[in-house]
């Protein structure tokens, strides 16, 4: 059964930092490009980061040069550093393969885990 579990959200202020970790399972984790997603409602599922199988990385110019994509193989983990946390970055984070085939061709999306940059 595929499973991702996203953790590592919270409240943050302006500025601030937070580092996003996502449990994979069920899946062939090393051999999938994987990506973080990321909802604010009323809008369309938006991908921010994403890491191919090989490493190479890839970002949404709304946060490059802020957020780092990184992986663990090993520990079938993915990661995303958050750096000078904006308010427009507040959102439900979600991770996926790239493209997104938990919960289109198999399993569910996870719960996410909340964002939310205020002060």
């Amino acid at each position: 059964q595929v499973q991702l579990v996203e953790s590592g959200g919270g409240l943050v202020q302006p500025g601030g930092s937070l580092r996003l970790s996502c449990a994979a399972s069920g899946i062939v984790f090393r051999i999938y490009d994987m990506g973080w997603y990321r909802q604010v409602p009323g809008k369309q599922r938006e991908l921010v980061a994403a890491i191919r199988s090989g490493g190479s990385t890839n970002y949404a110019d709304s946060v490059k040069g802020r957020f780092t994509i990184s992986r663990d193989n090993a520990k079938n983990t993915l990661y995303l550093q958050m750096n000078s946390l904006k308010p427009e970055d507040t959102a439900v984070y979600y991770c996926n393969t790239v493209p997104a085939l938990v919960g289109t061709v198999f399993g569910s999306w996870g719960q996410g885990t909340q964002v939310t940059v205020s002060s």
